[in-house]
């Protein structure tokens, strides 16, 4: 086993867990959809060069133009989108533990989509108390009371789900074709900055400027570390562990993101988030056992 897996592993949750405070501190300023052009402008640049300098790029490779789009729409551009309009919306620590539904998401559109997972007692119990955690966090019953903003959960958990769906794709149409994490990155985010580039309103886009700290954390936080590094990473565990296993990286963001929420910026803490939040990461780990267990009912017929 490649000796960086578990370094990757555990520096790629942590990225993506402290993404959720420098987006909640960015989109203060500016609109989440410029957040979400400037992240990918700042991580692209870096890792263009890279790329460059390695010479991973080829021409043949546009043969697989098609994946890259889909790549840059299901991993970039919508999962940033739609987390950044949640973290506009949600306290950084409930959205961050929001992330950690990604896993549920990527095993149903497995089932779906790879012919591959199995349905058992196991996995079914796991998914719901997965959800069931989901549901804590939104808690539509009180969640005007309890200052949680509904809209803002669901645009997580549509973020979460289109990266979920991207470990699926990426493991079906790409991780075959002998390309190193590093062009797949290059390839996914210049394309996903090119659509953001002919859909984002620039208006007032230089507001961010005005303050030191969210522009620190919209550069290096989300752009060079949360963009960049982040996907060379992504890609790597991929390949080394499959889609599935590297799904798994998920339970380390929200921990991290509560952690921050709570002891950094003071964000509210009650003991239903903490519950959600052990829901949450029970029904993954559950449904991680459940997929090595004997299938008692059945797998999805293949088309």
């Amino acid at each position: 086993m490649n000796k960086f897996i578990y370094p990757a592993f555990v520096l790629l949750g942590v990225i993506w867990g402290t993404n959720f405070i420098f987006m909640k501190w960015a989109v203060e300023f500016i609109s989440p959809m410029q957040v979400v052009l400037l992240r990918v402008l700042f991580g692209f640049i870096p890792i263009l060069v890279l790329a460059l300098w390695n010479r991973a790029l080829r021409w043949s490779h546009l043969r697989y133009l098609h994946h890259f789009f889909i790549m840059s729409l299901l991993a970039t551009t919508l999962y940033y989108l739609a987390y950044a309009n949640g973290a506009a919306l949600l306290p950084s620590g409930i959205a961050g533990m929001l992330s950690g539904a990604i896993p549920l998401f990527a095993f149903l559109t497995a089932f779906v989509f790879l012919r591959q997972e199995p349905i058992n007692r196991l996995t079914v119990t796991g998914l719901m108390v997965g959800f069931l955690g989901v549901l804590l966090i939104a808690r539509p019953w009180s969640s005007a009371a309890d200052g949680i903003n509904v809209s803002g959960v669901l645009y997580t958990v549509a973020g979460s789900l289109s990266l979920g769906c991207s470990f699926v794709y990426a493991r079906k149409f790409l991780v075959d074709k002998q390309l190193s994490p590093l062009a797949l990155a290059t390839y996914q985010i210049g394309l996903a900055l090119l659509e953001l580039l002919l859909t984002t309103d620039l208006e007032g886009i230089g507001r961010i400027t005005s303050e030191p700290v969210p522009l620190v954390g919209l550069v290096l936080g989300l752009g060079v570390s949360g963009t960049g590094l982040a996907y060379v990473l992504y890609y790597f565990l991929v390949q080394q562990l499959g889609a599935l296993k590297a799904a798994g990286v998920t339970y380390i963001p929200p921990v991290v993101a509560l952690g921050i929420g709570a002891l950094l910026v003071h964000e509210p803490l009650h003991a239903q988030d903490l519950l959600a939040l052990v829901c949450i990461i029970v029904g993954v780990y559950v449904l991680q056992v459940g997929k090595s267990a004997p299938s008692v009912a059945v797998k999805a017929a293949a088309v």
